[in-house]
């Protein structure tokens, strides 16, 4: 949404952020990642809190469905990898699923509570993973290898 990406550029252009020359924000649709980056152009992809897509209908529209997966594929190095993280539970158990059926994935990291778990050291608290622990609701995370 355009808003959330104004919210992300304003923190960028005020906070510590700035100085970091790799950042670069894109407004589209991500099946379209692979008109933007290069294959195995990408070194690690980060998909926090996203829309869960909860009807059923609408699986192939989940960041973590089979078809995203390909396309992450061709867009990451061959070190790359992708880190999910997210407080709804039937999205992580699907995103789970789908991992475990890739020919190509392999699930490195995984934990059902994160800030509960050994995973939690290094890891960058987003706005809405604040809210939702400060609310006692866990977070689960995975990260994905090839």
């Amino acid at each position: 949404y355009s808003s959330v990406l104004l919210r992300a550029v304003e923190k960028f252009d005020t906070e510590e952020f700035s100085d970091l020359p790799n950042i670069r924000f894109v407004c589209m649709d991500a099946r379209e990642l692979p008109e933007v980056f290069a294959e195995s152009e990408v070194d690690r992809i980060y998909l926090n809190f996203s829309d869960p897509w909860p009807k059923d209908r609408h699986a192939k529209r989940r960041l973590t469905s089979e078809g995203f997966l390909n396309l992450y594929h061709t867009i990451l190095n061959p070190d790359g990898y992708i880190q999910f993280k997210t407080d709804n539970r039937d999205l992580f158990d699907f995103s789970v699923e789908t991992a475990e059926n890739s020919p190509i994935w392999n699930i490195k990291e995984l934990t059902y509570d994160l800030h509960h778990s050994e995973f939690l050291q290094g890891n960058i608290m987003t706005e809405y993973e604040s809210k939702f622990v400060t609310e006692g609701k866990p977070i689960c995370r995975f990260v994905l290898s090839r």
